[in-house]
């Protein structure tokens, strides 16, 4: 009854006045894809910078793969200045388990190695050997790589901030695992590692070892271990890929290991398509007198011998 009470009296405010002044939200906050508050916050960039643009380090999933870019703003829209996808860690040997936190951290390495390849800044950064542990430096307990570099007299780290768009920030997220890929990667993202699996809330204490055996995939080896005791066939069916590609528990960590050196090697970008130049794409020139003499000369010869054919059947 109280509910109903609170309806009328709400409908009976919305006068005119009300629907003159009522202002519809943007579309995409309307579909539930962007919060306009984080993004203003992300890319609003002080007058006194004359045009340097923010750079956003945006993660994305898929219901297969993990995106990672990064992205900066301009009035005629969002640019796109680098991007590396999971699925192109087949390149690299990695042809399961596209989604999860181990490859969330491999694609966040690729991007940051090609990008910085890309502004020839590889060699001055190459980042640090995933070992999980905790960076102390004068901005205190972090993970950063950057920051305990004496990079004065060269050029400045890249900087980007974390773009997770509606996702939640859970503790153990996977956009963490980007993260953290591309902070070994050579970026300069600030974060702390208070997010990051092994960090527990209770005693304020960080297990950089736990973190390590999620990045190579030490979890999804358990379960797997698990699965394999059962005789119900649940193994069999949920890690069907992994048997096809030759993938066991014990491999997993050799695995990514490799994974990790051979983006390291070679993070540039290949493309998996080979594109094939066609006469639909390309304007035909027009025939000149010669060549309409000619077409026309080849016509009534193949109308001519096809009226022998016939005659000769006959």
């Amino acid at each position: 009854m109280f509910q109903c009470v609170i309806c009328y009296f709400s409908q009976k405010n919305k006068n005119k006045a009300y629907h003159k002044r009522f202002q519809t939200k943007y579309r995409r906050r309307r579909e539930g894809k962007t919060d306009y508050r984080a993004r203003k916050r992300l890319v609003a960039q002080s007058k006194n910078k004359y045009a340097s643009p923010r750079y956003r380090f945006v993660v994305r999933f898929t219901n297969k793969t993990v995106i990672c870019q990064v992205i900066y703003a301009e009035l005629t829209g969002d640019k796109v200045l680098c991007s590396a996808y999971s699925s192109e860690l087949a390149r690299h040997g990695l042809t399961v388990g596209l989604k999860n936190y181990c490859a969330a951290y491999c694609t966040g390495l690729l991007l940051a190695r090609r990008l910085l390849a890309t502004l020839g800044m590889d060699e001055m950064y190459v980042g640090n050997v995933c070992d999980g542990e905790v960076v102390t430096s004068k901005y205190g307990n972090r993970t950063l790589y950057v920051e305990d570099l004496d990079w004065e007299s060269e050029r400045r780290p890249f900087r980007c901030n974390l773009d997770v768009g509606i996702r939640a920030t859970s503790n153990g997220a996977r956009v963490f695992a980007a993260l953290k890929g591309a902070s070994d990667g050579g970026l300069d993202i600030p974060h702390s590692y208070k997010r990051f699996p092994g960090y527990d809330n209770e005693s304020k204490e960080y297990s950089a070892e736990e973190h390590r055996a999620r990045i190579f995939g030490e979890h999804v080896a358990e379960y797997m271990r698990e699965l394999e005791d059962k005789e119900d066939g649940s193994y069999q069916k949920q890690f069907s890929k992994f048997i096809d590609a030759g993938v066991d528990a014990d491999g997993l960590e050799d695995l990514y290991e490799s994974v990790h050196n051979s983006i390291r090697a070679n993070p540039s970008f290949v493309s998996g398509k080979e594109y094939v130049k066609t006469d639909k794409c390309v304007k035909k020139k027009k025939r000149g007198l010669a060549g309409r003499k000619n077409y026309v000369a080849q016509k009534k010869a193949w109308k001519a011998w096809k009226d022998e054919q016939e005659e000769d059947d006959e």
